[in-house]
């Protein structure tokens, strides 16, 4: 047997839930007006951060789209021939650069603090400084080291 469809029905129920629509969006509207009245300073400057903030990103964009791309870093052979730099001295300069402490090099490479510490003064010798940090930054100068 088929059911019959009241069509009354329907059109009442669909005109209250239009009638009910109808209504949350009035109040919606009205406490976004009452919202945007007392917060009017905030939604301004939220609105300005967020234009200032696209500006920013374009004008990076454009700045920066032709920079080019960093390279694979690659030692210069040739410094490190003329300054007589050995293997294992060269090895100990990474760790140096690395921050790593005369010990830690030690355990690293499995070789004595002591012998660490010859390394270290024959590479102040040869790169002509006095501490850590400039023989790490007189090797960057030189290509040696990333």
């Amino acid at each position: 047997m088929a059911r019959r469809v009241n069509w009354g029905l329907v059109g009442t129920v669909a005109g209250y839930g239009a009638a009910l629509a109808v209504g949350a969006f009035a109040l919606q509207w009205l406490e976004y007006r009452q919202l945007a009245q007392t917060h009017s300073t905030e939604i301004y400057v939220v609105l300005v951060a967020a234009g200032f903030l696209g500006l920013g990103v374009w004008v990076g964009a454009r700045l920066f789209a032709g920079a080019p791309a960093r390279t694979e870093f690659v030692k210069n052979e040739t410094v490190v021939r003329a300054l007589g730099v050995s293997e294992r001295e060269f090895e100990v300069l990474e760790q140096l650069a690395a921050g790593r402490s005369n010990k830690e090099i030690a355990g690293k490479l499995n070789v004595s603090p002591n012998t660490v510490k010859t390394h270290v003064g024959r590479l102040y010798e040869k790169l002509e400084v006095k501490r850590r940090t400039e023989a790490v930054m007189r090797a960057r100068e030189l290509g040696m080291i990333p």
